[in-house]
């Protein structure tokens, strides 16, 4: 019997339904409300300005910490789709060029470090983080 769940479950995964009806099929004690369901960002405010590249980027560094599996995945993308929510683009993006610069040793990085509005920049992204912690990882 277990060859035959893992047939179907193998057709099923191949033919597109993905591995949660795989998964269920081959743990017949786990019913689908005993699942945690998969995490949400938000939608409301959702402007697609972050190019694919930028959100994959985030992803991969992001399961790299959170560890590399199918749930860190989901995890993570919500986790940038929330930020997204909160903050356009070119925001983040100076954000992580701030933070990237303020890394580097030296008097001319102590500016980026230093200077109010550089601070208030990346104050926004680690709002725009913690919410999207609290929203995707809890």
């Amino acid at each position: 019997m277990a060859a035959r769940l893992t047939a179907a479950a193998l057709v099923l995964t191949v033919l597109g339904t993905g591995g949660v009806v795989a998964q269920e099929m081959l743990s017949p004690g786990l019913t689908a409300g005993a699942r945690k369901p998969v995490p949400q960002a938000p939608t409301s405010g959702l402007i697609n300005d972050y190019p694919t590249a930028a959100r994959a980027d985030y992803v991969f560094a992001c399961m790299i910490v959170n560890g590399q599996t199918r749930q860190a995945l989901e995890k993570c993308s919500c986790s940038i789709d929330t930020i997204a929510t909160i903050l356009p683009y070119e925001r983040y993006e100076e954000a992580e060029t701030i933070m990237s610069v303020g890394q580097v040793a030296g008097q001319q990085a102590e500016l980026f470090r230093n200077t109010g509005l550089f601070r208030d920049i990346v104050a926004d992204l680690h709002r725009a983080q913690a919410e999207a912690e609290v929203t995707c990882f809890y």
